[in-house]
């Protein structure tokens, strides 16, 4: 998964994700654990992204919108591990993600 864009959307940073399943059959649902960074540093809190559906070979962008946060403050994004994967086994979906960012100054790990 990479972050391909954070813009600011109301009182929230929207996260913009664009994700691809390469393990070669359909997902029925994914859903990652992240923590989000600020740029000091600091976590600034732990958080379940919701992939929903991801078919094998076809790419999704999934939005995220983080209540209360400013995009500059916006730092890192730690993907923890895999909360589920269904259509998959968990360690399969965990061994095969990827991550990556497109957002100047913002980094996405796993």
């Amino acid at each position: 998964m990479t972050l391909a864009g954070a813009t600011e959307a109301e009182d929230a940073c929207r996260l913009s994700f664009l994700a691809e399943n390469g393990l070669g059959s359909d997902l029925d649902a994914l859903v990652v654990e992240a923590v989000v960074f600020t740029r000091a540093g600091a976590v600034e809190r732990l958080l379940l992204l919701d992939f929903r559906d991801l078919p094998a070979g076809k790419p999704r962008v999934r939005q995220f919108d983080l209540a209360g946060m400013r995009c500059e403050a916006l730092g890192q994004i730690l993907i923890n591990g895999v909360e589920s994967c269904e259509g998959a086994d968990e360690a399969a979906c965990a061994s095969a993600l990827e991550t990556g960012s497109r957002v100047d100054g913002t980094e996405v790990t796993g």
